[in-house]
């Protein structure tokens, strides 16, 4: 499917409907019309996974989300003769605008039928709230920054999305392009196949740096878990630094992610590269969760029973998709192969526990070095997300 237009060449932002209200979230009835009102949208796609309503509570939960001890969120509703037609939460990330220097706020969450006035009421509520912080540009989808999940799929929706990647209908893009926003950044997913074996001069090359380098891999020994979240938290960190729209995750942000990627890894595909005995490097490939999420329908019971975790817990054992999703080296140890190698050791331990294959995903669209490590392996272009840019 084509792309949409890079940028809009409207002057005039479409009207707001006269029957159209925005309203901010503050009761738990908001709270939970917030969270389900994707079901109509969405009603009929065969590719939409539907999130878990208990997943969604507790990430908006100002107490269970890490985020909200130093971020700040408003969550709004868009209606229409008493239905919901329209969600969007602006927000406020000052550890993003204080790691790049910038005075950016975010949209996130964004989710509405297709009409683009009422998606412009949704951005002109979130914008409000943001030009009251005193932000100058707005930048989106962001949930709510990019160590969580970003863009707008813009290419790609003959598939179902891989675990913590967005997904939308199609005409998104056009409602947001209507609202005078623009292309910040493109991400890309590459899709891989685990049989493909790697063309025979890349392996060669990576064993002849493994051996002249003296770099070894190792999983990650979930046993002394949380030693190991330290180490990968240094490297992480420091890998990433100067990459467009990173900032880097609290110590609380970092554990709690790892204690909740915990219940779905695979130790064997979480690699620790080393060189003479010093960590440099890791790659965390994970089972693609949403295989089995997809079965569970959003809730783990109905009327009391644990139906959708019965279907969850089935679906589970039959997962065979994976998802590359972070590769870091610390400066100093890049353009030395160590990437090539912990590509390679993935290949081969996914085709050894019998996954068939999966989605790396997201690397920025001008980061050439890593784009052309992809393809060296076999990985093919599969999707592109594209965060959004707006002038306040």
């Amino acid at each position: 499917m084509a792309l949409p237009a890079e940028s809009s060449s409207a002057t005039t932002l479409p009207p707001v409907p006269s029957d159209v209200t925005v309203k901010p979230v503050r009761t738990s009835a908001d709270k939970t019309a917030f969270i389900r009102m994707v079901y109509p949208i969405y009603q009929g796609d065969p590719n939409w996974v539907p999130p878990l309503e208990m997943e969604r509570n507790d990430f908006l939960d100002r107490k269970k989300n890490p985020f909200f001890e130093f971020g700040e969120v408003e969550l709004f509703l868009a209606l229409r003769g008493g239905q919901v037609v329209g969600r969007i939460a602006a927000v406020r990330d000052p550890h993003y605008n204080e790691f790049h220097g910038t005075n950016e706020g975010f949209f996130g969450l964004f989710e509405c039928i297709n009409d683009a006035g009422v998606a412009r009421a949704l951005f002109d509520a979130a914008s409000q709230w943001l030009r009251a912080q005193g932000f100058v540009k707005i930048l989106g989808p962001m949930n709510f920054s990019t160590n969580h999940e970003v863009g707008l799929l813009v290419d790609g929706f003959d598939r179902t999305p891989a675990i913590m990647t967005t997904y939308n209908p199609p005409y998104y893009g056009a409602l947001i392009e209507a609202n005078g926003f623009t292309k910040a950044k493109d991400l890309w997913s590459f899709e891989l196949s685990s049989s493909v074996q790697p063309p025979e001069k890349v392996a060669r090359i990576a064993e002849k740096i493994r051996q002249r380098e003296g770099v070894t891999v190792r999983s990650v020994d979930l046993k002394n878990f949380e030693a190991e979240v330290r180490l990968i938290k240094t490297i992480y960190n420091a890998a990433w630094e100067k990459n467009w729209g990173f900032v880097p995750m609290t110590d609380r942000e970092f554990d709690h992610l790892a204690r909740d990627m915990k219940q779905i890894v695979r130790s064997e595909l979480l690699l620790i590269a080393e060189v003479k005995g010093e960590p440099v490097a890791f790659s965390m490939t994970i089972p693609d969760a949403n295989e089995a999420l997809k079965e569970a329908k959003g809730r783990l019971t109905t009327f009391g029973l644990p139906i959708g975790l019965v279907k969850m817990l089935l679906a589970a054992r039959k997962i065979r998709r994976l998802r590359l999703i972070t590769l870091g080296i610390k400066e100093g140890y890049r353009r030395r192969g160590l990437d090539a190698i912990l590509y390679l050791d993935t290949l081969r331990t996914a085709h050894q526990l019998g996954y068939e294959g999966g989605e790396i995903s997201w690397t920025l669209e001008d980061n050439h070095l890593v784009n052309r490590a992809i393809e060296s392996m076999g990985g093919k272009r599969s999707k592109t997300h594209r965060v959004y840019e707006r002038a306040l």
